[in-house]
């Protein structure tokens, strides 16, 4: 990657670090961009743009790659629309202002990738499955959740915390309880999973 790339891309992360905004984690979006090289991946559906730094970092990886992306968040939306744009990748990565429920795409996907509300988990995944390629792939990130999955509940004090790491562990159980989906959890980052059709290994 070119020097001014590499700049521009530390300038988000200096950003999203400075206004609290969520973004993957270095060791999360490694594994994430070289996951899509590995597997050829040509299409990408990202629910939770925040800022577009996910999905510029998965633009940059292939030139004929192409990421719809869907942010509910007006000032994060309007963010990412002029980071796009600073990368000159608005011919390939298009964004969506919308809650993800309420969006109805046509059309397959190699990847869609869940790093929005993470307690909806369980419902982006059923919303947009039939919009997964038969080859394609779930990636979940922060399915660690800063280390709260592994702790017992009582140790969590805040009730909203407690109540969103519950929804968490009940959406790992439903992968892992899936016979029609086969899950690998990967604990880099904030903790990733990968799911694919059992059908596909």
């Amino acid at each position: 990657m070119d020097t001014n790339l590499s700049l521009m891309i530390r300038e988000m992360e200096e950003y999203a670090e400075e206004n609290n905004v969520p973004i993957m984690q270095k060791e999360g979006i490694e594994f994430l961009t070289t996951f899509i090289m590995k597997n050829q991946i040509e299409k990408v559906l990202e629910v939770g743009t925040a800022i577009g730094y996910s999905a510029i970092r998965m633009a940059l990886t292939n030139s004929n790659l192409k990421v719809v992306t869907i942010e509910r968040d007006e000032e994060r939306y309007l963010e990412a629309l002029k980071n796009i744009k600073k990368f000159n990748l608005e011919d390939r990565v298009t964004l969506i202002f919308s809650d993800a429920l309420d969006v109805v795409l046509d059309g397959e996907f190699d990847l869609i990738f869940l790093d929005g509300a993470k307690g909806k988990n369980i419902e982006f995944f059923e919303h947009f499955e039939r919009n997964l390629s038969h080859n394609g792939y779930f990636i979940t990130d922060n399915i660690g959740f800063h280390g709260y999955v592994e702790k017992d509940e009582f140790e969590i004090k805040s009730k909203n915390l407690r109540a969103l790491v519950r929804k968490i562990k009940n959406y790992i159980e439903y992968l892992k309880n899936s016979k029609e989906y086969h899950t690998k959890f990967y604990d880099k980052g904030d903790g990733i999973a990968v799911t694919s059709r059992r059908e596909n290994g």
